[in-house]
């Protein structure tokens, strides 16, 4: 990875290497935007959570019926009164909501970060990614030395970094990533993809806002860079 390449990725160089970590902390399983996207169909539950081959990466089908069926992706009435083309996180029910326009929304189950890794407020998305490699912060590499491999290192020779998780169906950051920016500056935070579909629903992150991988992909094809995102608690409960 070019060092291009990657302050353009992280927007701050070795030092926004701290990608809120946005890995569980244990394993618990069981104006209006205009779009330029072509907005992809509705598929049925059935369909939509279907084994699929993406970019060369072979994500599973994720069993729907662990899942409560809140949480999967459908239209429904829009709580949140603002713009088409508007993402709102609404930490208080674990759902991800994209503004449609006329009363409408789709909504997303999501994963949030567990307590004090919280975030809130408007911003919005600055850019996107498929298939981003994965750098993990340096203090979570103090506190978990198996990390250590992960590691960003800065090749001067060759102006290049190296390290971090490649790109991949494990990685922590899944098939997408959509980079929070507020004021021009980079929160550090993330709506991305998950191979941990079990998490859905709960706060066990370190502050993202973790999506099931083939929702993550719905959602990258329906919104441009520059989309505003709201993050609140403050929806009526659902």
């Amino acid at each position: 990875m070019s060092r291009r390449t990657f302050l353009s990725a992280s927007a701050a160089g070795a030092a926004s290497l701290t990608l809120s970590a946005c890995v569980s902390s244990a394993d618990n399983r069981p104006s209006v935007v205009e779009s330029r996207v072509p907005e992809p169909q509705i598929t049925t539950t059935s369909n939509m959570y279907a084994a699929v081959t993406d970019a060369g990466f072979d994500i599973p089908e994720v069993p729907i019926q662990k899942i409560n069926p809140r949480y999967y992706r459908q239209e429904v009435a829009d709580p949140t009164g603002e713009r088409a083309g508007t993402i709102v996180v609404d930490t208080a029910n674990h759902f991800l909501y994209l503004v449609r326009g006329k009363g409408r929304a789709l909504r997303y189950g999501v994963g949030l970060g567990r307590a004090g890794f919280e975030w809130a407020g408007r911003a919005e998305i600055k850019f996107k990614q498929q298939w981003p490699r994965w750098f993990p912060p340096s203090e979570m590499i103090d506190r978990r030395p198996e990390l250590e491999k992960y590691r960003a290192e800065y090749d001067k020779a060759n102006d290049q970094w190296l390290g971090g998780m490649q790109p991949g169906v494990a990685n922590p950051l899944g098939a997408r990533a959509l980079y929070i920016f507020q004021d021009g500056k980079d929160t550090l935070y993330r709506v991305h993809g998950s191979p941990e579909w079990w998490t859905i629903g709960k706060s066990v992150s370190s502050g993202c806002v973790r999506m099931i991988n083939q929702d993550v992909i719905d959602l990258y094809n329906r919104v441009p860079d520059g989309s505003p995102i709201l993050v609140t608690s403050g929806l009526p409960s659902v």
